[in-house]
C-alpha cells in the first residue's frame, strides 16, 4: 500500500501528557460520552467557561477559539491571546495579533514537491549545524495530493484518460519518485498518488474530518493549504484556507502562524434559486457582491433560512472561491445538511455521530429547528436567492460578471474598449474579420469571439453533481436533437474525482458528453490551471497570424490573461451545463435569448431554452445516481495506489541524494551561507527598478504555471542540458528546480511593464545600459554588479494563487522590496517570509502621483536592531533624483519582524529547532 500516513504519535504525547500540568485551562478538560454509553474521549470545552462573550461569537471565531485553548502553553500561545479571541467583538477592530495551530496541512504536488524539497534541504542545512536532522519532520497530519500534473495533451476519445496518465509519468516521473521518497522519509505525511482526483474535491470527499479524535482528545479539524481553493473545505465547516508554501512549511515543523485576528462579514442567505440557476451562477454573483463589498484579510460565515435550500455541494462551490472574492476563507458551519453529506461520502456511523455529538457539546453546531442566537458580525450582507440569475464571468478576471442576457452587448463593448480587464481595442473595421483555414483539409473559419477551448474542469464545479449532472442533460438534450460541436474546438471532461465518472455512467448520461467531445481526460487540475495542453496547430496559426480575438470556456475559477492558453485573449467562466451551451453556439458573441444555438437534424433551429433542463431534472437525476458506495469503492481504490505509482523505485535514506543533473529537483540556495547567529534586518540602498506595474499583477504575471515558452530563459536552460522542446513541461511542474523558477519569474507571455511603455511581455529595462533585457537576464546583470533592485507596483499586487514561487521567485533574483498600493494577503505573507521588505504607498498616492518613472535610484534606510521596529510602521523611501515620500512597512505582526530579522521564516524555524524552541 502506497498511500502512506505515518503519523508520529509521540510529539503529539508529549503535548498531551503535558496539557495538565501546563495548560491554564485544563480544568475545561471535560469527557464526551457516547450516546448509547462510553465516551468519545475529551475535549476543552467552551461552555464550560461561562463566558456569555463565546455565545455571540461567530462559528468560525469559535474554532480559533478552541484552538487557542487546547494549544495554550504560556510560550507559543498565551493566556492573553485567548482573552482577545473571546472579545472579539472590541478586539478584531484593533487589528490585534493572535497566533494559530491549524490541525492539518494540506498540500497538493505543484507546492508540495518545493516543499519537500525545503523539508529535505533544511535537513542537509540542521545536519551541518550540528542539530539533529531527524527533528526536520512534520509535527502535524500533512495530506499531499497528487493532481496538478494532468495536461490536456490527448482529448476528444474515449482512450484520453490512459493517454494522458502515460505521458503524465512519463513527464514527471523524477517528481513523482521524490515526493513518494518524502512519504517514507518524513513521519506524519500521506501521499496520495496521481490519477486520483482534484487535491480539494479529494479533500472534501475524504480527507476532511471535521472532528479530529487523536489519542482521545477531541478537536475541530481545521487547515491551512498550498493551494489557495483550500478554503473549498470551509463548505464542510472545516475553517481552512491558502497560505503560502513557506508558512505551510512553518505549521507543519510546530510553528504557530501569526494572524491578525480577523473581522468577520456574515453573509444571510434567504429564499431559494430559480428553476435553471445554478450553483455556478451563484457563485459568480456572491463574488461580485463581496469583491465589491471588501473583504480582504476577513472571514466571510453565511447563515440564514437560504442555507436550508443549498446542497453541501453548492456551499462548497461558494466556498471554494474565496481567494476571487478576496476572503481569508468564505464559512459554512456545520449543520444537518453537512451530516447528511458525511454519511453520503462514505463515513462510518459511528464518525458521523462523534461529529454530532462533539460539536453540539462545545456549541459549534447549527440546529436550523432551534431558535437561533443572534450572532455578532463585523458587518453584513444579504441576498435573496431568487434575485440569482444566468451569468458568466469574463473576459479576464473571475469578478467580472456578466449576466447571461447582456453577454453579446458585453462582447461588443469589449472589442471596442481600449486594452484593459474588460477591453480589447480591435478596431470597428477588423471586428467583423473572418479568417479562413483548413482544418485537416476541411474548410473552417475564425471570427472574433469564436470558442477553441470548452473545458469541465477545476475543484469549483466538478465537485458538484448538480452541475455535472446537469452538463450532461445539456448534452443528452442536444444530441437527441442533432446539435454537434465544431472539431477544432478542444473539449475535455476533467472530473475532481473517480466519483463524478461512476454517477456519469450510472445516469446513462456520459455518452453524451462523449459524442460532443467531452471525453474524460484525466483526474486533475487541467484547463484552469493552464493545462489546456496544444490547440490544433491551423487553429492556433489562424489565431496568431490574424490578431484574432479568440475565446475559452471554463468551468474554473481563474481566467486571468495569458494563464489558461497563450492563445485565447478572452477567457470565461461559466457553469458546466453552460461550458456545452458555449460549445456547441462555437462563439461567445451570441444572445442565448434571441440567436439560435445551432440547427438540429430536421433543419429546424434550436435555441438555449430547447436544451437546458429544469431544476427538477436535474434533481432526478442527482438523486437516482449519486449513491453512498461509489465513494467508498472510489476511496478504496485511491488506498491502493496505480501500477504506475507502485512501480515507482525509490530510495530508503532519510537524507536525499541530490542529483546535479535533475532538471526537475535542484538543491535551492536557500540556507548556503546559513550560521546560527540571524543576518538582522536590511535596508535598501541606491537600488534600480526591476519592473514598474500597474494594478492587479497576479501571480501567474510573477510566477506562471503554465507552458515555458520556446525563447525564455528558461527554455534556453533547458536546451543547454539537452531537453528536448516537447518534454520541457510546465513552469508548475518544474517548481522543483530553483534554476527553471527563477529563470520563470516575470515570464508571463501577457506581462505589461511600464518600463517598456506598455509593451506586452516578460521582458524590462537594463536602466543602467538602457538595454532591453528578459527579466532574469537584467536581475542577473543588476546581482553581478553589486546592485539592489526593488519592484513598483499598484493595487492588488500578488492576487490570485498562493504560489511561494512568486515570492522565492524575485528574491533569487536579488529584489530587496515591493512597494505597491495593496498587496493581496497570501502573497505579502510569502514576501515577508523570503525576507522582502513589502511597503505600501499611503492612500491616494502611487508611482504615478509621486512622479516615479521606475528610472530613480531608491534607498530604504531600516534600523540595525529589529527591536526598533514596530509592524506597521511608517519609513521614508529617498530616490536619487531628490524625492522622497513615506511608505507603511508592512511587516502587520512582531512574529513576521522576527522572520524579517532572521532572513526568512526557514531560517526562523531551522535556528529554533536547534535552540530547543520546538
Amino acid at each position: 500500500m502506497f498511500l502512506c500516513r505515518k503519523y508520529s504519535q509521540s510529539n503529539f504525547s508529549k503535548r498531551k501528557n503535558n496539557y495538565a500540568s501546563s495548560n491554564p485551562f485544563a480544568s475545561i478538560l471535560k469527557t464526551l460520552e457516547k450516546p448509547a454509553g462510553g465516551e468519545f474521549g475529551k475535549y476543552y470545552s467552551l461552555p464550560a467557561l461561562g463566558d456569555p462573550r463565546i455565545d455571540r461569537l461567530p462559528y468560525s471565531i469559535r474554532i480559533l477559539l478552541e484552538s487557542a485553548i487546547r494549544n495554550c502553553d504560556e510560550f507559543q500561545v498565551k493566556a492573553k491571546d485567548v482573552e482577545k479571541i473571546i472579545d472579539w467583538e472590541n478586539s478584531s477592530p484593533k487589528q490585534v495579533e493572535i497566533p494559530f495551530k491549524p490541525a492539518r496541512v494540506l498540500l497538493q504536488d505543484f507546492t508540495g514537491v518545493p516543499a519537500v524539497v525545503d523539508l529535505a534541504c533544511m535537513r542537509d542545512a540542521m545536519n551541518k549545524l550540528g542539530g539533529d536532522s531527524n527533528k526536520i519532520n512534520p509535527l502535524v497530519p500533512v495530506d499531499l495530493v497528487i493532481d496538478h500534473s494532468v495536461q490536456v495533451d490527448v482529448a476528444g476519445s474515449e482512450n484520453a484518460v490512459q493517454a494522458n496518465m502515460e505521458l503524465e509519468f512519463q513527464r514527471n516521473k523524477e517528481r513523482f519518485g521524490f515526493l513518494k521518497w518524502g512519504s517514507n522519509a518524513f513521519h506524519n505525511m500521506l501521499v496520495v498518488p496521481p490519477g486520483s482526483g482534484i487535491v480539494h474535491q479529494v479533500n472534501l470527499e475524504y480527507l476532511g474530518r471535521v472532528v479530529f479524535n487523536t489519542e482521545g482528545i477531541l478537536y475541530p479539524d481545521s487547515v491551512v493549504g498550498t493551494d489557495s481553493h483550500t478554503t473549498m473545505i470551509d463548505g464542510l465547516g472545516v475553517a481552512g484556507w491558502g497560505v503560502g508554501g513557506i508558512e505551510a512549511e512553518a505549521a507543519m515543523l510546530g510553528q504557530p502562524m501569526s494572524m491578525v485576528l480577523p473581522g468577520v462579514v456574515g453573509f444571510k442567505l434567504s429564499g431559494k434559486l430559480r428553476d435553471g440557476v445554478t450553483a455556478t451562477d451563484l457563485v459568480l454573483t456572491v463574488t461580485q457582491m463581496l469583491r465589491k463589498h471588501g473583504v480582504v484579510g476577513k472571514f466571510v460565515e453565511f447563515y440564514g433560512e437560504g442555507m436550508r435550500e443549498l446542497s453541501l455541494a453548492d456551499r462548497a462551490t461558494i466556498a471554494n472561491m474565496s481567494p476571487e472574492y478576496g476572503a481569508t476563507m468564505g464559512f459554512f458551519p456545520v449543520d444537518h445538511v453537512t451530516l447528511q453529506y458525511l454519511k453520503l461520502t462514505g463515513r462510518r456511523d459511528e464518525t458521523v455521530s462523534m461529529i454530532e455529538s462533539y460539536l453540539r457539546a462545545n456549541n459549534m453546531f447549527v440546529d436550523y429547528s432551534q431558535p437561533q442566537v443572534e450572532k455578532v458580525y463585523s458587518s453584513y450582507l444579504e441576498l435573496n436567492l431568487e434575485d440569482v440569475e444566468p451569468c458568466v464571468s469574463g473576459p479576464k478576471r473571475p469578478h467580472d460578471r456578466v449576466p447571461l442576457k447582456e453577454m453579446k452587448a458585453d462582447w461588443h463593448s469589449c472589442l471596442d474598449n481600449k486594452v484593459g480587464f474588460k477591453g480589447f481595442a480591435i478596431p470597428k473595421e477588423s471586428q467583423s474579420k473572418v479568417v479562413e483555414f483548413s482544418y485537416h483539409g476541411t474548410p473552417a473559419q475564425l471570427r472574433h469571439g469564436d470558442v477553441v477551448i470548452a473545458a469541465i474542469t477545476s475543484c469549483t464545479n466538478t465537485s458538484n453533481p448538480s452541475v455535472m449532472l446537469g452538463a450532461a442533460l445539456v448534452a443528452k438534450k442536444a444530441c437527441e436533437l442533432g446539435l454537434e460541436v465544431k472539431p477544432w474546438i478542444k473539449t475535455s471532461l476533467a472530473p475532481g474525482s473517480g466519483v463524478v465518472t461512476k454517477y456519469l455512467e450510472k445516469s446513462g448520461l456520459q455518452k453524451y458528453l462523449n459524442q460532443l467531445g467531452f471525453h474524460i481526460v484525466g483526474y486533475g487540475c487541467t484547463t484552469c490551471i493552464g493545462n489546456s495542453g496544444d490547440i490544433n496547430e491551423s487553429v492556433a496559426s489562424a489565431i496568431s497570424e490574424n490578431d484574432m480575438v479568440a475565446a475559452a470556456v471554463l468551468s474554473g475559477n481563474r481566467n486571468f490573461e495569458g494563464r489558461v492558453h497563450p492563445l485565447t485573449r478572452a477567457n470565461y467562466l461559466a457553469s458546466p451545463p453552460l461550458v456545452v451551451a458555449y460549445a456547441l453556439a462555437g462563439t461567445v458573441d451570441i444572445d442565448f435569448e434571441k440567436e439560435p444555438i445551432g440547427v438540429g437534424k430536421d433543419g429546424k433551429q434550436i435555441f438555449f431554452r430547447d436544451i437546458w433542463p429544469s431544476t427538477e431534472e436535474v434533481a432526478n437525476v442527482v438523486q437516482s445516481s449519486v449513491l453512498p458506495a461509489m465513494f467508498k469503492a472510489t476511496y478504496e481504490a485511491i488506498t491502493q495506489g496505480n501500477p504506475m505509482w507502485n512501480q515507482l523505485s525509490v530510495p530508503s535514506s532519510t537524507l536525499y541524494t541530490w542529483d546535479p543533473k535533475s532538471t526537475y529537483i535542484h538543491d535551492p540556495p536557500y540556507f548556503k551561507s546559513m550560521t546560527m547567529s540571524p543576518p538582522g534586518p536590511h535596508g535598501v540602498k541606491d537600488a534600480y527598478c526591476l519592473l514598474n506595474f500597474g494594478d492587479s499583477i497576479t501571480t501567474d504575471h510573477i510566477s506562471p504555471a503554465g507552458s515555458i515558452h520556446k525563447d525564455s530563459p528558461a527554455a534556453r536552460y533547458l536546451m543547454e542540458r539537452g531537453v528536448d522542446r516537447r518534454d520541457f513541461n510546465s513552469y508548475g511542474s518544474r517548481r522543483g528546480n530553483d534554476e527553471i523558477m527563477a529563470r520563470g519569474t516575470f515570464a508571463n507571455i501577457r506581462i505589461v511593464n511600464k518600463l517598456l511603455k506598455g509593451e506586452v511581455g516578460p521582458k524590462t529595462l537594463h536602466i543602467p545600459s538602457g538595454e532591453k533585457l528578459s527579466v532574469f537576464d537584467a536581475a542577473m546583470r543588476y546581482k553581478s554588479e553589486g546592485q539592489d533592485t526593488i519592484i513598483l507596483a499598484g493595487a492588488e499586487y500578488g492576487s490570485g494563487s498562493s504560489r511561494d514561487w512568486a515570492a522565492k521567485g524575485p528574491m533569487l533574483l536579488g529584489v530587496k522590496a515591493v512597494i505597491a498600493k495593496s498587496f493581496e494577503r497570501i502573497h505579502r505573507s510569502n514576501l515577508v517570509g523570503m525576507g522582502i521588505i513589502p511597503l505600501c504607498f499611503k492612500p491616494g498616492q502611487d508611482a504615478e502621483t509621486l512622479g516615479l518613472t521606475g528610472h530613480e535610484r531608491y534607498t530604504i534606510d531600516l534600523p540595525s536592531s529589529v527591536s526598533e521596529i514596530k509592524p506597521g510602521q511608517d519609513i521614508t523611501v529617498v530616490t536619487d533624483n531628490g524625492k522622497s515620500f513615506t511608505c507603511t512597512m508592512r511587516f502587520d505582526t512582531e512574529v513576521e519582524l522576527a522572520y524579517f530579522d532572521h532572513g526568512g521564516i526557514l531560517q526562523y524555524a531551522i535556528r529554533n529547532l536547534i535552540g530547543g524552541r520546538s
